[in-house]
């Protein structure tokens, strides 16, 4: 089997969103007298459930209004550039290479649209994605489907050409919902939390494995299937 097109989880993916996470909440923290830093394996656990959810278990006894602190984490985030070793090892480069032997990619996230569109630009990645969707008020979260069909649509792609890669049970169930094949990435913050509970879903080292994954180990023509987008 190969696949012509990529749609991708980003946080714990792609990048190393708890660094930016935790960085940003350690400066919250202080200001509100905490000596503590933010718990990153809490932000890592927490990273698929995301907002205001986050935002209480990770400040604990520091916020009494989770609603405002996460719209408070997401303006200091809008301002602050995203470094280069945010990224996993190895993703710019694969990116790269899938688009240059003919794969379109894509992002499907829960994180918001702005900050999604932000971090790819930071980290000069954004032209590889033909697609990008992460949230906005009107979007389901994941594992509601929607997200993954509204990339599905941006590609022009056909489900069966379509190959999901993420790092959680939530992408396992975007995508299933999605009639996508799926893959997860050994790093990621949800991996080894999912991979008990589905064994046969294949499992990247590296994101080099990724092309061999995508063209089958047969080459990087893409498949024949076309459509309009219009």
């Amino acid at each position: 089997m190969t696949y012509e097109h990529v749609i991708f989880d980003l946080d714990g993916t792609l990048i190393d969103s708890a660094q930016i996470t935790g960085s940003i909440i350690d400066q919250m923290l202080a200001e509100r007298g905490a000596r503590a830093s933010a718990d990153r394996g809490m932000i890592k656990a927490m990273d698929a459930i995301g907002g205001e959810a986050m935002i209480a278990a990770v400040m604990g006894q520091y916020t009494s209004d989770p609603a405002a602190d996460i719209k408070e984490f997401r303006k200091r985030h809008r301002s602050i550039a995203v470094t280069e070793d945010v990224l996993f090892p190895g993703v710019a480069e694969a990116l790269a290479e899938l688009r240059d032997k003919g794969a379109s990619l894509a992002i499907c996230s829960n994180k918001p649209q702005f900050l999604c569109e932000k971090i790819l630009g930071d980290l000069e990645i954004l032209r590889h994605f033909t697609v990008i969707i992460g949230s906005t008020p009107e979007r389901a979260r994941k594992p509601d489907p929607a997200k993954a069909r509204l990339a599905l649509h941006g590609l022009c792609a056909a489900p069966e050409a379509t190959l999901f890669c993420g790092d959680s049970i939530i992408d396992i169930a975007t995508a299933r919902a999605a009639a996508l094949d799926v893959c997860l990435v050994s790093w990621g913050y949800g991996t080894a939390h999912a991979m008990p509970f589905h064994p046969e879903i294949p499992v990247l080292h590296t994101m080099a494995e990724l092309g061999d994954l995508v063209h089958a180990n047969q080459g990087s023509d893409p498949l024949p299937w076309r459509c309009d987008p219009g």
